[in-house]
């Protein structure tokens, strides 16, 4: 296994991060793998040297947490873990139970730990900015989370470039714990990360740890033969319409061709050509990788030794063509005689 620090920090991640959506419970989502069959993913994992592990509270419903945190008991030395879980999207319909309020903040937190198992978490990610929150609010109760020991680095997922600077502006500027990772969507397919959150990350040392790494499964087999989304022939896909929110454009399948033409030519799968491709973009710590089946995981770890040379990567990037924003929506600043865009 392959080790770096996250962004500037001293905190030592594996290249790899494990994704625990898809573990908890299948009542959540039909593809959810439930705890008998998650637990020798994580066996896999942590025999692999992966020390990193990605889950949030919303997950199954917190269930995910639940048997992440048993699993890492069960498997892995905590010290040398990093444990990552997520907050912001409601928990239930009831108020309170969701966004980056200061009371939600510190009960999000209080029931992870709980759903984990362990005093404090290594990396606590706000899933998605808040509009309705003040992000001083929000940042001051993070601030807390960190100087009462319950949680040790903060990072932030998916939003617009100028909120993270403002984000940032306003921890420096109070002296609060401030972001130090930025999980973001990225890969072969929706780069327009690449415009300005990815350039602002790397000017401050932010370490990226993208999600859906592989486009939902798009960039790990070849097109279908009707060229739609729905046909992408996993449970996942039949189920879950988000990924036809995020890739809806027909140019991203030659990206998929592109992708396959060069694993065709390396003698490896598509799935390793579109990790390393993105492991080896500037500051890309860990992609995050799920996995329903074993053969998932065996892929992405095969894909830590693959290395891409700079022709071969300009060859996966020619077909790209710009996206509208994916992964997040958020309204502009306000303006005065502006109305904001929801």
């Amino acid at each position: 296994m392959e080790y770096t620090q996250l962004g500037r920090t001293g905190l030592t991640v594996s290249r790899l991060a494990l994704g625990c959506m898809s573990f908890g419970s299948s009542k959540w989502r039909p593809w959810v793998l439930d705890e008998p069959a998650a637990k020798p993913f994580f066996r896999k994992a942590v025999e692999a040297g992966i020390n990193f592990f990605d889950t949030a509270d919303m997950y199954s419903l917190g269930a995910s947490e639940e048997v992440t945190g048993r699993a890492i008991r069960e498997y892995a030395n905590r010290e040398e873990i990093v444990l990552a879980t997520k907050l912001n999207f409601p928990m239930s319909s009831g108020p309170n139970m969701g966004g980056l309020s200061r009371k939600h903040v510190v009960q999000a937190c209080e029931a992870s730990l709980k759903r984990l198992g362990v005093d404090v978490i290594d990396l606590y990610w706000i899933h998605r900015f808040d509009d309705k929150a003040p992000i001083d609010e929000t940042l001051e109760a993070l601030n807390d989370l960190v100087r009462w020991g319950k949680v040790r680095y903060l990072g932030a997922s998916s939003g617009p470039a100028w909120r993270m600077a403002q984000a940032l502006s306003t921890s420096e500027r109070n002296g609060w714990a401030r972001f130090v990772g930025m999980q973001n969507h990225y890969n072969l397919i929706y780069r327009e990360e690449e415009r300005e959150m990815i350039p602002l990350c790397l000017n401050e040392g932010i370490g990226l740890v993208p999600w859906s790494p592989l486009g939902r499964g798009l960039l790990a087999r070849p097109r279908p033969a009707s060229a739609k989304i729905a046909d992408a022939g996993t449970a996942r896909a039949d189920s879950d319409k988000y990924t036809e929110q995020l890739y809806d454009s027909p140019d991203d399948w030659n990206v998929v061709d592109a992708v396959e033409k060069l694993a065709k030519a390396r003698g490896v799968s598509m799935a390793e050509i579109a990790l390393a491709w993105l492991m080896g973009r500037p500051g890309v710590a860990a992609p995050i990788v799920g996995a329903t089946k074993m053969e998932h995981l065996d892929t992405a770890l095969k894909s830590l030794s693959l290395t891409l040379s700079e022709e071969e990567c300009a060859t996966l990037e020619k077909p790209y063509r710009p996206h509208g924003v994916r992964g997040y929506a958020f309204p502009e600043p306000a303006r005065a005689g502006v109305p904001r865009r929801g």
